[in-house]
């Protein structure tokens, strides 16, 4: 069967499968193979640096005929970062983590499809404000950052889900094969954002390191934390979001300190010289909680298939008890 969706229908895409806006690891080639294979590829726009924009939005352009978009962090941008996309005819542009209403009217007047992530009730009610075309409700298991007081993703949906309709709500948090994009959908989304799956593909704009420990993470391992973007000098509001990440030493170093770490100049001097030394990655491993569920290093393309074929199967067998195969007998 195939899994239409409103989204599908609004976006004009085959499966409802999108890419996360992962900044940095998300890039133009990433983004065109999940298009290609009839997906949301989503670049990963993040800070809104012109210049990273400048060299992978052509990329997601010319790889490829389907749609295609791109995704900020609002708290971070300004209007350049958006102008800048826009001149490339995304078919949407996703906003997260901060008041959209600056930049709505501006993507308004394109064509571009305006894509809200949410985090919490709130968030959800402004995006219906602004005029959300799409909401994503991001549950806590998701990687990287997200609502330090947040709900995880089975209650979460449901809720967004009731509250924006008849807008479409994508699910995204823990969600790492097909069985979570069924499950995604059981809830009442109408599709699924992937992150962590994502970045262990072939294209993922990721060193060999994050890749080989995104095989290797366990979601017990994971944790939702502010102590890395403090030592790492990161503006992000920790008041508000936090990131799941893997194991890391300064996490373990200064876990439950975050206001002492803060004031402290030299642990974050102490990080910098680290990385510089090469005893630690330049940058935390951004992992969900369904890290488990990720054993390989397919084409992005490959597994834009195997989530639908996954999720398809999923759904006709959901509440069905499977048939065994057992071996034939020889005689």
């Amino acid at each position: 069967m195939a899994l239409s969706t409103e989204f599908t229908e609004l976006l004009g895409v085959r499966h409802p499968i999108v890419l996360a806006p992962m900044g940095g690891s998300a890039g133009g080639a990433l983004a065109a193979a999940v298009s290609r294979a009839g997906g949301l590829g989503l670049l990963g726009g993040a800070y809104g640096d012109l210049a990273w924009l400048e060299r992978e939005l052509p990329i997601v352009a010319e790889g490829t005929d389907q749609p295609w978009g791109v995704g900020f962090l609002t708290w971070a941008i300004d209007a350049d970062a958006v102008e800048q996309a826009l001149e490339f005819n995304p078919a949407a542009v996703m906003l997260s983590f901060g008041d959209p209403s600056p930049f709505v009217d501006r993507i308004r007047r394109s064509d571009a499809v305006l894509i809200v992530q949410v985090t919490d009730l709130d968030e959800a009610k402004q995006a219906m404000d602004v005029g959300a075309d799409v909401i994503v409700a991001q549950g806590t298991e998701s990687g990287g950052h997200g609502a330090r007081r947040g709900r995880s993703t089975l209650p979460f949906v449901p809720l967004a889900v009731d509250l924006a309709a008849p807008v479409p709500v994508l699910a995204a948090g823990g969600i790492a094969d097909g069985r979570g994009v069924a499950a995604a959908l059981a809830l009442g989304a109408a599709g699924a954002l992937i992150g962590t799956r994502f970045q262990a593909t072939a294209e993922a704009l990721v060193d060999r390191s994050i890749s080989q420990a995104i095989l290797e993470g366990r979601g017990q391992d994971t944790e939702r934390n502010g102590v890395l973007d403090i030592v790492r000098g990161a503006s992000w509001p920790n008041e508000r979001y936090t990131a799941r990440t893997l194991a890391h030493p300064y996490l373990d170093r200064w876990r439950g300190r975050e206001v002492e770490l803060a004031g402290d100049s030299q642990a974050r001097q102490d990080y910098q010289d680290d990385v510089a030394r090469g005893m630690i990655s330049p940058l935390p491993v951004w992992a969900g909680e369904g890290v488990d569920l990720i054993t390989d290093l397919p084409a992005a393309a490959d597994l834009v298939t195997t989530l639908a074929d996954q999720a398809e199967d999923a759904l006709a067998w959901a509440g069905r008890r499977r048939p065994i195969n057992r071996p034939r007998a020889h005689g």
